[in-house]
């Protein structure tokens, strides 16, 4: 008998919409993002909101080593263009302002940062983190008009949908900020990306489960998630071990395995799945250890997928 293969609402046989498969389809070539640190801050840390930054953040868990102050951002990203081309020779790229709070600053300023890194040979679209509350309608303007002429995405620190939790770890912004920035996007035909932190404190399983819920009522494109890691030189790490009966923490890579799919399960199918994970250096994460890789993870991701026969979307309700 032959065995009929699946094709999902995505278009391929990946039982979630992955990121890679997606940008595939939508570039037609390889495209590989390389981080920029262009020196912002947030306005968390320097005052206007709050000091000290969120809990959870340190930026040296993420921030690759090319990426230093005392280098131009044409020259970060030649060093990191120069890198991945080792491994493939055709590829193009994506300047990704990575570190802070990526429209922190004049718009002019903004402008400048943003074509310098768009002069760079190769480079054919801008990633922007930043914060829901850090998206004036000059910043939107300036994006929606270079999004005419390359690809723009903005990735949103939700972090979580729930506000008391958004207080607890220092956010300084409320879901509602997050809702009304993630919709500002969309009307722009921006391209968007949520960034969602699943077991932060407070936060039980079922309270992740309705934020897949959540997520999916609004016009979100793409989302990054990643379980809660407890890194050094935190304010959390201090919480962490003076108060360790108010964290939940997944010491468990297999059960956090079967909360992504639980939370897989609800999201839309049309939104792209971009990580489930995220990967730290070793003598920077206190917690959790799993010993794996993200691509490991991935696999386990996939193989529980095909074992439970579940896919994303499965349940999802609009």
């Amino acid at each position: 008998m032959t065995k009929v293969t699946k094709i999902y609402a995505w278009g391929h046989q990946k039982r979630y919409n992955d990121f890679s498969n997606h940008f595939k389809i939508l570039f037609k070539e390889r495209i590989q993002k390389v981080s920029v640190d262009a020196g912002f801050t947030c306005p968390n840390r320097d005052g206007l909101k709050g000091l000290g930054g969120c809990t959870f953040c340190n930026n040296k868990t993420f921030n690759p080593s090319y990426c230093q102050l005392s280098k131009s951002i044409s020259a970060q990203l030649g060093e990191g263009i120069s890198f991945f081309r080792r491994k493939y020779d055709s590829m193009k790229f994506l300047a990704y302002f990575q570190a802070y709070t990526n429209t922190y600053a004049p718009v002019a300023d903004l402008a400048r940062m943003y074509l310098e890194a768009l002069s760079v040979p190769g480079v054919v679209g801008l990633v922007v983190a930043t914060r829901p509350d850090c998206l004036s309608d000059d910043v939107l303007d300036l994006l929606q008009s270079l999004s005419e002429k390359y690809y723009v995405m903005v990735e949103l620190g939700v972090e979580s949908c729930e506000n008391d939790t958004l207080t607890r770890i220092n956010r300084g912004h409320t879901f509602e900020e997050s809702v009304a920035a993630i919709e500002a996007l969309a009307v722009r035909s921006i391209h968007n990306c949520a960034h969602l932190i699943l077991g932060l404190p407070g936060e039980n399983r079922s309270v992740i489960l309705n934020q897949a819920r959540k997520i999916s009522a609004l016009p979100v494109e793409n989302i990054k998630l990643h379980q809660l890691q407890i890194h050094r030189d935190t304010v959390m790490v201090h919480q962490y071990i003076t108060h360790t009966e108010q964290f939940n923490i997944y010491d468990s890579a297999a059960d956090f395995v079967e909360l992504i799919i639980d939370y897989v399960e609800l999201l839309r199918p049309s939104i792209v799945i971009e990580r489930f994970v995220s990967e730290s250096p070793a003598k920077l994460l206190i917690a959790p250890d799993w010993g794996i890789k993200n691509f490991e993870f991935v696999a386990k991701v996939e193989k529980r997928l095909a074992e439970r026969d579940t896919w994303q979307g499965r349940l999802y309700r609009q």
